[in-house]
């Protein structure tokens, strides 16, 4: 194990992640129930925080009511012919999304799945079946490493190996002497767990021409690439053309009901079709969650540079706020968010922090933290903010103001 500039610890290149916390976890050990007790608790009085406070910095779409959920559809008629025949197996409305994904990422073609899991694993398992390797090198903090349960070589008959464990996307170098062959190079834009980071688009562009190198294919898992462009100040379709193969999601960013898309060549695309059967994933109908996608394509995706752009303003104003409030070691991270959405550390124990972050919910309907709060290190803890529509109402002066309330929610140092 290394420990990070954050002071995270991870593992070394050619180590296993260590499986994560259980606030966060698939592991099947879990916490008994009386154990786990007071933490149900506290959820539930987060949840219902989320539901009745006025104002609130980042509330997850996911988390609605059925009724809210169900308002996404509503308009849906100017985006789709209604009175089309509904799709069966992936015909009519699915084709249609899978078209304008391809169009979007300048692709030749598409296809949909019900799940990113169910995706990334079709897509590097076409493309080990193409270069007859099926190791797939990878950051050791990479979604499937982490919070898949090693689905890659337990389904797949996939090798994913580590190509670095820092806290940032793989350099051109580290994938260049790496020390052994690799058939596939997947490369996560951007980043999650290390903060939502992404490379420079020159340092990306880089990494590709390395890989390429090595007679490697490149997939971008881009389940968030639609918050990209602002960083790397280019089009979709121009980052997504310096990869093979691109998979992204139609809820994490785009508040869909779920879903997913591979994009590449023609023949690349057919090919994941008929794996995607094979996996159970041709789904009967599949409606709802497309035209969900759909809405999400015309509605929040426009938004999305807004979001980032207005995530730079509250980073820079909660930073502020806790020095003026003389927190230590207080932290965001990356310091000008990358994407709309960004890590906060603070020098507390994670249930200390969702307390006061549930007692400000309750007590004054202004609700700084929504997300879950997890250990980062000795005595730190991080949670996950984005900003997303409702976050646009926050002025700096806001959310100045949220982090002093929030400060004296918690107990003092050395107490």
């Amino acid at each position: 194990m290394t420990q990070t500039t954050d002071g995270s610890r991870v593992p070394a290149a050619g180590q296993r992640e260590p499986e994560p916390a259980p606030a966060r976890d698939e592991r099947e050990e879990r916490p008994t129930p009386a154990a786990d007790e007071p933490g149900r608790l506290r959820r539930e009085r987060r949840a219902a925080a989320l539901r009745s406070a006025d104002h609130v910095l980042a509330r997850p779409g996911m988390l609605g009511t059925l009724r809210e959920r169900l308002a996404l559809l509503d308009g849906v008629q100017d985006l789709y012919d209604l009175d089309e025949s509904a799709d069966i197996y992936g015909s009519g409305v699915v084709e249609a999304l899978e078209a304008k994904v391809a169009r979007l990422l300048g692709k030749e073609a598409a296809a949909f799945f019900p799940t990113g899991t169910m995706a990334q694993q079709v897509a590097l398992r076409c493309w080990a079946g193409r270069t007859g390797n099926p190791t797939v090198a990878l950051h050791a903090l990479a979604h499937p490493e982490v919070h898949e349960r090693r689905a890659f070589s337990e389904v797949s008959a996939l090798r994913p190996v580590q190509v670095t464990s820092e806290p940032r996307l793989p350099t051109a170098d580290e994938v260049r002497d790496f020390e052994e062959p690799f058939g596939a190079l997947m490369l996560e834009l951007p980043l999650r767990d290390a903060g939502f980071v992404l490379p420079t688009f020159a340092e990306l562009t880089e990494v590709v021409r390395a890989a390429r190198e090595r007679d490697a294919v490149v997939h971008f898992d881009g389940a968030r690439l639609w918050e990209t462009e602002v960083h790397f100040g280019r089009p979709l379709d121009e980052i997504a053309e310096l990869a093979d193969s691109v998979y992204v999601s139609f809820y994490k960013s785009l508040d869909g009901f779920g879903g997913a898309a591979v994009a590449g060549p023609r023949t690349f695309v057919e090919e994941a079709k008929t794996w995607r059967h094979r996996y159970g994933g041709l789904v009967f109908q599949q409606f709802p969650t497309v035209l969900s996608a759909l809405a999400g394509l015309e509605r929040q995706l426009p938004r999305l540079p807004e979001y980032v752009r207005h995530a730079r303003v509250v980073a820079a104003a909660l930073r502020e706020g806790f020095a003026a409030a003389g927190v230590p070691w207080a932290r965001v991270f990356p310091e000008e968010p990358h994407t709309h959405e960004f890590q906060v550390w603070l020098p507390h124990d994670p249930d200390t922090l969702a307390e006061a972050a549930v007692r400000q919910g309750e007590e004054t309907g202004r609700l700084l933290f929504a997300g879950a709060w997890r250990r980062g290190g000795p005595g730190l803890a991080l949670t996950e903010v984005s900003v997303r529509a409702e976050g646009l109402a926050w002025t700096a002066d806001d959310v100045r103001a949220a982090v002093s309330d929030f400060v004296e929610r918690l107990p003092a140092a050395g107490s």
